[in-house]
C-alpha cells in the first residue's frame, strides 16, 4: 500500500486506497472493509500526504506524524481516538509538542489518532514510507 495513494472523503467514514482514476472519479477501496466503489469528483478528496498540522514555526506534513507516533508505539496501535479531549491533547503534546493550540481543534486531534490507528491495522509500515519527492527542476 503507498501512503500517496490514501485519501480521505468529506461525508465518508475511514480511510480509502485509490484504486484508479476514472474520467468522472475516483474508484477507491476502504481500508475498513476492503469494499472498493466510485467516488465522483463533486465529492470533497483530500490526499492524507498533502495534509500538514500547523506548529507556531511551520506546517507538519501528516506524515511525519504518523512516524513520530510510530516511532513511540513501536508499531502499535495508540490510545483511542475516543478518549477525552485532555488526554488526546496530552498525547498530542507527547508527539507534537510545539502544535498551534489555537488552531489544531481536539477534532483534528482525534483524526489524526483514528487514522493513524486504522493505518496500523491495515498493515502500513511507516518505518519503510517515504514522502515523495516533488520534481522543482523547471523545463
Amino acid at each position: 500500500m503507498e501512503f500517496n495513494k490514501i485519501i480521505s472523503v468529506a461525508g465518508k467514514p475511514g480511510l480509502f486506497y485509490a484504486v484508479s482514476q476514472t474520467k468522472s472519479g475516483f474508484i477507491v477501496e476502504s481500508l475498513i472493509d476492503k469494499k472498493r466503489f466510485p467516488i465522483p469528483s463533486t465529492n470533497n478528496v483530500s490526499l492524507l500526504e498533502n495534509i500538514a498540522i500547523y506548529t507556531y514555526e511551520e506546517e507538519i506534513p501528516l506524515l511525519s506524524i504518523f512516524k513520530t507516533i510510530y516511532e513511540k508505539t513501536e508499531g502499535k496501535e495508540t490510545i483511542s481516538h475516543k478518549e477525552s479531549g485532555q488526554k488526546l491533547k496530552a498525547y498530542f503534546s507527547e508527539i507534537l509538542p510545539e502544535y498551534d493550540e489555537e488552531r489544531v481543534y481536539t477534532s483534528n486531534i482525534k483524526k489524526v489518532i483514528q487514522w493513524y490507528n486504522l493505518l496500523v491495522n491495515s498493515g502500513l509500515d511507516f518505518s519503510v514510507v517515504k514522502a515523495t519527492e516533488e520534481n522543482s527542476e523547471k523545463v
